[in-house]
């Protein structure tokens, strides 16, 4: 397993809802199975998540599908430790407050 670290685009897409939405773009070189990367959740004035969405395209562009990462949050960071087995880029969708 690779750790990454931070090497998502992070951005805040519906201010003042209760909760930040956060969505974070990895890059194709974020491997599912086999890699792990890290949010820091107190950029956004956040310490926690309530739910995490990932979205795998396994086609560039094209065919987009689900799936269900590992996490945990330690001193407002989060680690996700992916699944699957795509390569190509990769979309979480953090609800965090």
């Amino acid at each position: 397993m690779t750790a990454l670290g931070d090497v998502g685009t992070e951005t805040e897409i519906v201010p003042n809802a209760g909760v930040k939405v956060i969505q974070v773009s990895f890059p194709a070189t974020v491997i599912g199975g086999t890699d792990t990367a890290t949010v820091d959740l107190t950029a956004f004035g956040c310490t926690n998540i309530h739910g995490i969405l990932v979205f795998d395209e396994t086609t560039t562009g094209s065919v987009v599908v689900t799936q269900a990462p590992t996490t945990s949050v330690t001193s407002g960071t989060l680690t996700i430790t992916f699944g699957g087995s795509a390569t190509c880029k990769k979309t979480a969708i953090l609800f965090a407050y």
